[in-house]
């Protein structure tokens, strides 16, 4: 068994499928897919499952997926006991459904580069059962998602909650409805309305709030932060967990602004999910608790 087969198979994980490992690894793909199969013979288990549309990681892959990233970070700490200053270059891979990303992830992840000058992070913008399934098979390392009251995370996820707020009425400055200290779910019905795409939670939200008499005019589209843009556009209304918007850019540069449901009571908890694990890796450890330091300082002080 070779380090490197471990990282072969690490990065078909990471990246989706053998094409991209091989590119990224630079190695070539009939090289990097014999190495995994001489793996799985010694092994004596199937590690991915391929089609001819592609490769992923099996059910047994996932079972030793923790007990590989364990052995590669073990060489990292080795190597870099020995100075090779290489080994702390490494990739942290957060998904996220835009929540807090102004106000907090991005903070963060300012606040981890200035600590690991050669980290790489990449932040994706992905839908929250997505970010579940990638957590589970190792191609993400931390999820940010929301969660309505009741809502439970998968099995084998730990989630650490950072923001608890409530849905909010996101306008356009300027607009009629913001001389109001209040907005209603009739009043909605009359605007325009930019709802998330299925998949995300406020679009369950909003099919809750409205039931079966939805906005005349209603729109779509994926993540808090291009809703946030249509609505500063004048395109349409939404309604976002009030942390999404309070402290935004656009909120800050006074381009829109929030006003409370009238008559709901509803809880919105914005939370980080990991991998429920022995020992969770030292960086998402970190990004965690700079997530968490950020979430308990006052609003105009998270960016900062």
């Amino acid at each position: 068994m070779r380090i490197e087969q471990l990282e072969y198979l690490a990065a078909v994980t990471r990246y989706g499928s053998l094409r991209r490992a091989s590119e990224q690894l630079h190695v070539s793909q009939p090289a990097l897919s014999e190495a995994i199969r001489k793996l799985e013979a010694e092994l004596g288990v199937t590690l991915l499952e391929r089609h001819r549309s592609g490769a992923r990681i099996s059910l047994a892959g996932r079972e030793l997926l923790q007990p590989i990233v364990d052995v590669l970070e073990s060489v990292d700490r080795l190597k870099a006991a020995a100075g090779d200053q290489l080994a702390t270059r490494r990739l942290l891979r957060i998904g996220t459904v835009n929540a807090g990303t102004a106000s907090l992830v991005l903070p963060a992840v300012r606040a981890f580069q200035a600590n690991h000058r050669r980290a790489a992070v990449e932040v994706r913008n992905v839908q929250q059962d997505e970010i579940h399934t990638s957590l589970l098979d190792g191609t993400l390392d931390l999820g940010l998602v929301n969660l309505l009251d009741g809502d439970d995370v998968p099995p084998g996820l730990e989630p650490t909650p950072l923001l608890v707020g409530r849905p909010a009425v996101v306008l356009p400055a300027g607009h009629a409805l913001t001389a109001q200290t209040e907005v209603s779910a009739d009043d909605l019905r009359g605007e325009r309305f930019v709802a998330m795409r299925s998949g995300y939670l406020m679009y369950r939200f909003a099919h809750r709030l409205f039931g079966s008499d939805l906005p005349a005019e209603w729109h779509s589209t994926d993540g808090a932060e291009m809703g946030k843009m249509m609505v500063a556009e004048g395109i349409g209304l939404t309604v976002l967990p009030d942390y999404s918007v309070l402290g935004d850019p656009l909120e800050r540069a006074g381009l829109i602004v929030t006003r409370p449901l009238a008559g709901d009571t509803t809880l919105v908890t914005m939370a980080a999910l990991h991998r429920r694990q022995t020992r969770v890796p030292p960086a998402v450890r970190e990004v965690l608790a700079l997530l968490r330091e950020r979430a308990s300082r006052p609003l105009r002080d998270r960016t900062a």
